[in-house]
């Protein structure tokens, strides 16, 4: 008996799973074996499930989103549209945008509103003859599917635009940072305007990918080697970081692995958003991703007598100048976020409850690997005294801290007085701020 008769006599829901596991080329050419060879091969049950598998669709839909007659025509478009890529990179290209949209409707539904559609491979020719470079196929993939953030010309349209940054930011004194993906008409132009200044991008086949709106902080993309860099304070005398560890960069990588620094960021950046390690909170009246961590181990977390003490910190790297010669220059500026809460049964002193307490005095004890640089005690923070009640949101503050090497860290404490510090209820105590670390991180963002 030949193969195609004993699939033909096998019971219908066996033959199905058959067909769905040699996968959509095998299942397209076992339609002309036979009728009922065809007739399964060709169920759009069955390509409606190839088209989750490899193009995430829940519709018959092509890659510009109109609808289809069937998904078997929705995974022939959109195959035919991806001919030049490899498939499994096509795929990933597509689940991260899947994923960043689904994390973005459920946390950030105004910075979704910035995403672009993705650019057609014509745009992404026309943009590589006009740079005079070849971007990496991981970058032509990512955006294919999503051609960037809204473009600096019609950010008015939308109310805090600044703030919507998918890649986030800090903000501490006047310093304030939100970086945004920029769209490709708008790497050509802000890649033009830098590079009057840093004439090492076109030496060296780099493109500016990512930015904050105000320049401060500016990520580039080396086309030739594929790894992502940030500037630093240095940046017009070429100092630039790597923001992924250069191990995981693979172009034409013999194992079949094929991805760049922008993948690879793009990808880091979305496990720690789904994770928790980061997330959102209100910067300059409207909601942003914070880089700050929210959880262990970068973020540390202590309680005394009822209050809680969240502290973490992020390298700025405009501000740092880690390839600095001179030994008595500090090289490395951090930011570091302080979060202070009540527990919702008051503050706990010497067997007695307070329904507040607030803040006299802060202590810090500021160390460059084990060497303490900084010991400094003073009124406040940041000017200001807060009282903490238990059904407050946390009370939050940002600083910066400058270190000559790294890794460093930050450790003290709060003096707090029961009650009002007009009006003591009881002694004053110390609350700890747990040691949090300010290191070089693997990936920078």
């Amino acid at each position: 008996m030949t193969t195609n008769g004993a699939l033909d006599g096998l019971e219908a829901l066996v033959l199905d799973m058959i067909v769905y596991r040699i996968g959509p080329k095998n299942a397209a050419a076992l339609a002309c074996a036979s009728t009922r060879l065809r007739s399964a091969a060709s169920d759009d049950n069955l390509w409606s499930r190839f088209c989750a598998d490899d193009f995430d669709l829940s519709e018959p839909i092509d890659p510009d989103g109109n609808v289809l007659p069937s998904f078997k025509e929705a995974y022939k478009a959109w195959v035919e549209s991806f001919k030049m890529y490899p498939l499994e990179l096509v795929k990933r290209a597509k689940r991260f945008w899947t994923s960043m949209r689904k994390w973005l409707a459920e946390n950030l539904p105004e910075a979704l509103d910035t995403l672009n559609r993705g650019a057609s491979e014509n745009q992404i020719k026309l943009f590589e003859r006009t740079q005079g470079i070849n971007l990496p196929l991981p970058t032509r993939l990512l955006y294919r599917f999503c051609n960037g953030q809204l473009t600096l010309m019609n950010r008015s349209k939308i109310k805090g635009f600044n703030n919507y940054g998918m890649m986030g930011g800090y903000e501490f004194y006047s310093h304030y940072v939100n970086v945004h993906l920029l769209p490709l008409e708008q790497v050509v132009i802000i890649t033009k305007h830098v590079s009057e200044d840093l004439d090492f991008m076109a030496r060296m086949n780099f493109v500016l990918l990512a930015t904050s709106l105000n320049l401060r902080k500016m990520f580039f993309l080396d086309c030739n080697r594929g790894q992502l860099y940030v500037g630093t304070q240095n940046l017009t005398h070429e100092e630039l970081m790597p923001c992924v560890p250069g191990s995981l960069v693979k172009l034409g990588d013999s194992a079949g692995v094929l991805q760049d620094g922008l993948m690879v960021w793009l990808e880091e950046h979305l496990r720690r958003l789904q994770s928790g390690a980061i997330g959102t909170r209100i910067l300059r009246k409207y909601n942003s991703i914070s880089l700050f961590p929210e959880a262990p181990p970068l973020c540390s977390t202590a309680v005394t007598n009822g209050v809680k003490v969240r502290a973490s910190a992020v390298l700025v790297p405009e501000g740092s100048n880690p390839g600095g010669l001179d030994p008595d220059m500090d090289k490395y500026l951090f930011a570091y976020s302080i979060r202070i809460s009540l527990l919702p049964q008051g503050c706990m002193l010497d067997g007695a409850y307070y329904s507040s307490c607030q803040l006299r005095s802060r202590h810090w004890i500021i160390r460059s690997r084990e060497n303490i640089v900084d010991d400094v005690a003073g009124e406040a923070v940041i000017g200001q005294y807060p009282l903490l009640l238990p059904d407050m949101d946390e009370f939050v503050y940002e600083s910066c801290a400058r270190l000559p090497a790294v890794p460093g860290s930050i450790e003290g404490s709060f003096t707090f007085v029961p009650g009002r510090i007009s009006k003591p209820e009881g002694r004053e105590f110390e609350v700890r701020v747990a040691l949090f670390v300010l290191e070089e991180p693997h990936y920078i963002f």
